[in-house]
């Protein structure tokens, strides 16, 4: 069985629904990508990208890392949350999830967070 990568390839419909997700972000994600767009901290992030098969709310290609905002977890959800984030891991990506309480009550503190899961991915940015 050959390893697992990212799959490159353009599927339609993912780069469909990832230009709608964009379109339609909750009110958490935007405020994050306030802060992330534009190397605010020091690195590339890119919202809602395709990374076949899944779709993840922000990337940053140079430290591996998946950012996830999560809204009321459900159980089913939880583990299709789990699948995703064991795919990741196998290809070497972090998975960061921050709760949108955690950005709507303490934006600082996700902020934080999200530097932090920086600096263990990449110690040299």
């Amino acid at each position: 069985m050959p390893p697992l990568t990212l799959r490159e390839q353009r599927n339609p419909e993912l780069m469909r629904r990832a230009t709608e997700l964009r379109q339609h972000m909750t009110p958490e994600e935007r405020v994050i990508w306030q802060e992330l767009r534009g190397n605010r901290l020091g690195t590339h992030f890119r919202r809602q990208q395709v990374l076949a098969p899944y779709i993840v709310d922000f990337y940053c290609h140079s430290a591996r890392l998946v950012v996830e905002i999560d809204g009321s977890p459900h159980h089913e959800q939880q583990g299709y949350d789990r699948m995703r984030d064991d795919y990741f891991r196998r290809l070497g990506i972090r998975v960061l999830r921050l709760p949108n309480a955690s950005v709507r009550d303490d934006l600082a503190s996700a902020i934080a967070a999200i530097r932090t899961a920086l600096r263990r991915q990449n110690p040299n940015p």
